[in-house]
């Protein structure tokens, strides 16, 4: 098995699952103003979808100032469309994730990082994928904080409950 890999299938079905119980819930929630970690939903979510478009960006070999400043420059507008509509384009950038882990089966190479923020450092692609796997956990936990702040549940996204439907998902085939 492919560790880094299978943690980025996680990511993804853990982020559909958000997706699937905010589609459950009143739409107002989506966009319903509070004093939290960000103050809608809409953001939080936008913000795991830019930093994994960012660094989508960086792993196909954009710099990582150039891949900052585009993903900065789409959050304003992506915090303003429907529930629909993000939920598309996260299935849209899973698929690119996807087809790019399958085309780079060496995830132990690096690539060289030059963070504004932290400087330049060599980074393996497979530190990379569990930093966004691990990014997501921390947001989706907010978001579930969020949730529970306007007055609703969320959705288990533990990695556990992944390992599960993966299991039931293998056996139905």
């Amino acid at each position: 098995m492919n560790y880094p890999v299978k943690m980025y299938e996680y990511h993804a079905w853990a982020n559909q699952a958000i997706f699937n119980r905010l589609l459950e819930l009143p739409g107002d929630v989506y966009n319903r103003k509070i004093t939290s970690i960000f103050p809608t939903v809409s953001e939080a979510l936008t913000q795991i979808y830019t930093t994994d478009l960012g660094w989508m960006k960086i792993l196909s070999g954009t710099d990582m100032n150039a891949a900052l400043a585009d993903a900065y420059l789409l959050r304003e507008k992506l915090e303003t469309i429907l529930l629909e509509d993000l939920n598309l384009r996260f299935i849209e950038l899973s698929e690119q994730f996807t087809a790019f882990l399958s085309q780079h089966p060496d995830l132990e190479q690096s690539i060289r990082l030059d963070n504004p923020y932290a400087g330049i450092r060599d980074t393996r692609f497979s530190e990379i994928v569990l930093h966004i796997v691990n990014h997501g956990t921390y947001r989706r936990g907010n978001i579930t904080a969020m949730l529970r702040q306007l007055g609703s549940s969320s959705t288990m996204t533990d990695y556990a409950f992944f390992w599960y439907r993966s299991e039931s998902e293998q056996v139905l085939k």
